[in-house]
């Protein structure tokens, strides 16, 4: 395998940055090739962590405490590491594959649904209606993890680390709501192509916006309703603009957390396994807290849980109704369909071998 200094003049016809982002990330690489020789055995070793969104509880409960303190005393004290996340500092969520790829972010999370415009088969694992409850995204995850690892080591130079969700993705609407039929005209904000392509097969006319802007989205009127997560949404104060919320499962927000291959094999193995593990254990406690704060997120938004900064206008929990669980069909009519078009017979082999012998839908063909 090249090293990121090779790989930053490499081209490949799937990666798309912008030509000044690419000027300046080679430039970077290039000049960090000395930082990233091989560290010697029993040095201690820092890293710089790119994790997941500010101010949510994956973030700020998890995975900064770890990395600002746990991975020291995991290993003893052979390893530290300073953390920001991903919506800060200027980076772009749509470029993180691409800046993992050349090394100026050594170790750093990728929202799947904000690469997937540049790497549309990473999507798979979360594609709109596909995960009705965290059991089911569990398995899906499970059955294309292999394939998601081989897809970052070959196109992207990246080692899988791990895989992380986020509470699962409901609707918020401004104003009342019976259900997803009840979308016709309205601005939804979304965060995929995928849920946009969706949003569209109800009637409703998708807003692709950054999670930072969907309180102010909402509150100016540049959206009606607004595709998040259910604990994320409270927390960022959806319940100051919005009214109501469906209890139904678009989708999850999976990232990916891994590091720049050059970066990786540079390390000792020890220090590699140490990483590996505190990240396996990270995960899990990811995976834990992801299925209790989907739960919490309805019931924080609504009101009827103790949370902290109770909303001053508790929100109507819209329940899933008979007419919402056409999931099925959704899946094979538009989704599926949608998504190989976009990703071509990469996704349509992907389907077919990792997750069709799992979910057992057949999309429809024209």
């Amino acid at each position: 395998m090249g090293t990121a200094c090779d790989n930053a003049s490499t081209y490949h016809p799937r990666r798309r940055v912008q030509p000044v982002i690419a000027a300046v990330a080679a430039m970077l690489a290039f000049a960090g090739c000395d930082a990233q020789a091989q560290t010697k055995p029993e040095e201690p070793v820092k890293l710089q962590i790119i994790g997941g969104l500010a101010g949510v509880t994956q973030y700020t409960k998890i995975e900064q405490p770890f990395w600002q303190s746990e991975i020291s005393a995991l290993s003893k004290g052979r390893i530290s590491a300073t953390i920001r996340p991903l919506d800060a500092g200027g980076l772009r969520n749509q470029e993180m594959l691409q800046l993992m790829r050349l090394g100026v972010v050594s170790f750093g999370t990728a929202l799947l649904s904000a690469v997937a415009g540049d790497e549309p088969e990473l999507s798979a694992v979360d594609l709109p209606v596909l995960n009705p409850d965290v059991a089911t995204l569990r398995r899906t995850v499970d059955a294309f993890r292999a394939h998601l690892r081989n897809v970052l080591r070959e196109r992207y130079d990246i080692e899988l680390l791990g895989v992380y969700a986020y509470p699962a993705q409901v609707m918020f609407c401004a104003k009342p709501f019976t259900g997803l039929g009840d979308l016709t005209g309205r601005k939804v904000r979304t965060s995929s192509v995928a849920q946009s392509e969706l949003m569209t097969a109800m009637g409703a006319v998708p807003v692709i916006l950054p999670f930072a802007e969907i309180v102010a989205a909402l509150r100016g009127g540049v959206a009606d309703c607004a595709i998040t997560g259910t604990l994320s949404g409270y927390e960022i104060g959806l319940p100051r603009v919005a009214v109501s919320v469906h209890a139904f499962a678009l989708s999850w927000g999976v990232s990916i957390f891994g590091a720049n291959a050059t970066a990786w094999n540079a390390l000792p193995a020890d220090v590699r396994d140490t990483i590996k593990m505190g990240v396996g254990r990270l995960e899990d406690r990811i995976w834990s807290q992801t299925e209790a704060d989907t739960r919490k997120g309805l019931a924080c938004n609504a009101g009827s849980e103790p949370c902290s900064g109770k909303p001053e206008r508790p929100m109507t929990v819209v329940p899933t109704s008979p007419a919402d669980e056409t999931r099925r069909r959704l899946l094979a009519e538009v989704v599926l369909p949608r998504w190989f078009e976009r990703c071509g017979q990469d996704c349509v082999s992907a389907w077919n071998t990792y997750l069709k012998p799992l979910h057992a839908i057949e999309p429809k063909t024209p």
